[in-house]
């Protein structure tokens, strides 16, 4: 029986929108990783880790035999696995203790400019609600409550405006990390900012490249080269399309956050 690679898996969480998909797709060009993008089914599993339907047996069983199942039928199984789903920052003390090496790549973006791309996407819209789509996760398209929704404020999710769930969603996401990751050694948690990345992109990029230990030449040439096409356009969005109405729901939620993550107000 072919055995996976789980040494120093690299998982990279985020808030939706926030860049994690860029960021992932640039670490999967690195030859030595066995990079996975949202599976269906992992997607799925996080709530019924988070809501504890799962026992951790149960759960630790999953993962980890679905994560050797997708290293298998890519024959990547001597390779060291990374894995980008934006739900497991919610469950990031669980993969912590499965994984107890794991590494966490957080990349952070302006809760703003997060808003505005949520705003483009069915996914938490009202208008969207006899739409009969539904995301591969199993939640239908519009203002439904996900399981990471305060339990005593589901009805306030669903019945606000579009943009206080855009941004309710990023404070929730952040918040989570933030705490579930203040105590991880330094060398598992690493913080990046996209507008970083954006504006400082070969020194951040070397940053992240030590960070993961990652020391042949030619991979790190593949990760600058895949770091280097981000696009600075997406930074800065905010300040032209979003309503000052827009903006008050928005401080109201999560201002505290925005100055706290040195975003200026």
């Amino acid at each position: 029986m072919v055995i996976s690679n789980f040494k120093k898996p690299i998982f990279i969480v985020g808030s939706g929108r926030s860049g994690t998909t860029f960021l992932g797709s640039c670490i999967g060009k690195i030859p030595e990783i066995s990079y996975h993008v949202e599976p269906i089914v992992i997607k799925a599993a996080a709530r019924y880790v988070y809501t504890n339907q799962w026992s951790n047996l149960k759960a630790k069983w999953f993962y980890r035999t679905l994560y050797a199942w997708l290293m298998r039928i890519h024959f990547d199984t001597d390779l060291r696995l990374a894995e980008k789903t934006p739900r497991n920052s919610f469950i990031i003390p669980f993969l912590y203790k499965i994984f107890p090496d794991a590494q966490f790549v957080h990349i952070i973006r302006d809760g703003r400019d997060v808003t505005v791309s949520l705003l483009e996407k069915p996914w938490y819209r009202a208008d969207q609600v006899n739409s009969g789509q539904v995301e591969p996760g199993g939640y239908p398209h519009g203002p439904y409550a996900r399981f990471w929704v305060e339990p005593d404020r589901i009805e306030e999710f669903e019945t606000t405006s579009d943009t206080h769930r855009c941004i309710w969603l990023w404070r929730r996401y952040l918040e989570t990390i933030l705490q579930a990751t203040s105590h991880l050694p330094k060398n598992q948690y690493y913080e990046l900012r996209y507008e970083q990345l954006v504006f400082n992109t070969a020194d951040e990029t070397e940053r992240l490249l030590d960070f993961l230990e990652i020391s042949n030449s030619k991979s790190r040439k593949q990760f600058h080269k895949a770091t280097a096409n981000v696009k600075s356009d997406s930074v800065g969005r905010w300040k032209s399309e979003l309503s000052e109405n827009q903006l008050k729901e928005i401080y109201q939620d999560a201002g505290e956050l925005l100055v706290r993550l040195n975003y200026y107000i």
